[in-house]
């Protein structure tokens, strides 16, 4: 089995690519070893010393460092990654679902401008995202105002308030003129 690695905007995150479905669909995000109790691949990674959050997306997993050198971490990481897959164990314990990351839910008048602001964050960004290992969920919408929440590589980046910014912003107020703002939730 071989496993790509690429590099991501966060210096602090990698992601790893292990040529098998992840997640499939949806992901999914482990902010600290509490949370991956419910995953058999994202407690073993967190028993890496060294290791601050773990995401899982379609065909990657991103791992997120507290602190070292990606020369120390990324062994054995690989190693566990390979371990989980060759095994064939499943990504959550029996029982266990995946918290799938979806947009919020959202009532009310400006029900058409969500559903373009949905529409536009899953066909144009979620896929870029996905590209540098992380992942965007629609929040809410009030006043002009969208709300987003980052997961992933993308949640603590350093360019991740450009990109919300510059990018995302930018290009639903082209297509959604009564969106005036982006913020990050």
């Amino acid at each position: 089995m071989f496993i790509q690695t690429e590099r991501t905007p966060n210096p602090a995150t990698l992601k790893f690519i292990p040529g098998k479905p992840v997640m499939g669909e949806g992901t999914a995000d482990f902010r600290d070893a509490d949370a991956a109790t419910r995953s058999p691949l994202a407690r073993a990674l967190f028993a890496i010393e060294g290791v601050a959050g773990v995401f899982f997306g379609p065909d990657f997993v991103t791992v997120t460092k507290k602190a070292g050198e990606w020369a120390h971490l990324k062994p054995p990481i690989l190693g566990a990654i390979m371990e989980h897959f060759q095994k064939g164990e499943p990504l959550f314990a029996d029982g266990a679902g995946a918290d799938v990351l979806v947009h919020a839910a959202h009532d009310g008048e400006d029900g058409e401008i969500v559903a373009q602001v949905k529409e536009l964050l899953d066909t144009r960004v979620r896929p870029a995202v996905a590209q540098d290992g992380g992942d965007i969920v629609f929040q809410g919408y009030a006043k002009g105002v969208v709300y987003l929440h980052l997961r992933g590589s993308c949640a603590g980046c350093p360019s991740s308030t450009m990109t919300l910014k510059q990018g995302i912003e930018n290009l639903l107020r082209h297509y959604i003129p009564d969106v005036v703002e982006v913020r990050s939730v």
